[in-house]
């Protein structure tokens, strides 16, 4: 296999504080949310006002609420007004996703933010996860003009699901990114590279809750820096 000679390393934050920590270690792009306890959700208005600051691209979750990704038509409505705020506040891309009850990806909701967004760069989420058609919602991403399928491989962790994204690498042809994402770890970023091929990898780089700090999920930026020492060796 081709040596890679830089791996792009994004590391999901729920503050300005710990992207200005995932950067100064070696993070590529930052992908900026709020409670990430809770998988991650629209950053606050506060927080987005500060992305000019941070000195690596940054990407803009989009998700309302937590819970499924199932949404009204009102909710949707909020999205786009949240894609239009990142958009205003700096941001170089958006990440969100949406479905259907029965887990398929909801196309017409995906096609109005994907609209939205414009000339943003484009995430689709881990709600790729829950698709029951793997193969059919990477088409679908294809089509609506995402930039990068963020997964696991539909497995808990890309460790265990890296059979999976090898997969949607080859048939993706470079025509979308794979980024796996989920239990990555300065351990495990040899395998999932040499497993996989993959040039990217989405890591949340948490340490362990302070006492009196259960919910929040802090960055650990000596694992942003042995995650990034083992993406380049």
């Amino acid at each position: 296999m081709t040596r890679i000679s830089h791996m792009t390393l994004e590391v999901c934050v729920e503050s300005f504080e710990d992207a200005l920590i995932a950067a100064q270690n070696g993070a590529d792009r930052i992908e900026y949310c709020s409670a990430l306890a809770v998988g991650g959700l629209t950053p606050t208005p506060g927080a987005l006002a500060r992305m000019p600051e941070i000195p690596v691209p940054c990407f803009a979750m989009i998700r309302p609420r937590p819970g499924n990704f199932v949404y009204s038509a009102t909710e949707i409505e909020t999205m786009t007004r949240e894609i239009a705020m990142a958009r205003q506040a700096g941001a170089q891309g958006v990440v969100f996703g949406a479905c259907k009850a029965d887990g398929s990806l909801d196309t017409e909701a995906l096609k109005l933010l994907c609209d939205a967004a414009g000339g943003l760069a484009k995430t689709l989420h881990r709600a790729f996860d829950v698709t029951p058609d793997a193969f059919g919602a990477l088409e679908t991403a294809v089509s609506l003009g995402f930039d990068r399928i963020l997964t696991s491989g539909q497995k808990p962790t890309a460790e265990e699901g890296c059979n999976m994204i090898a997969d949607l690498i080859a048939r993706a042809q470079g025509r979308i990114i794979i980024l796996p994402g989920s239990g990555v770890t300065a351990a495990n970023a040899s395998t999932l590279r040499a497993k996989t091929g993959t040039s990217q990898l989405h890591a949340s780089c948490k340490q362990a809750a302070a006492k009196g700090e259960e919910g929040r999920v802090a960055t650990d930026g000596r694992a942003v820096r042995d995650l990034r020492r083992a993406m380049d060796h």
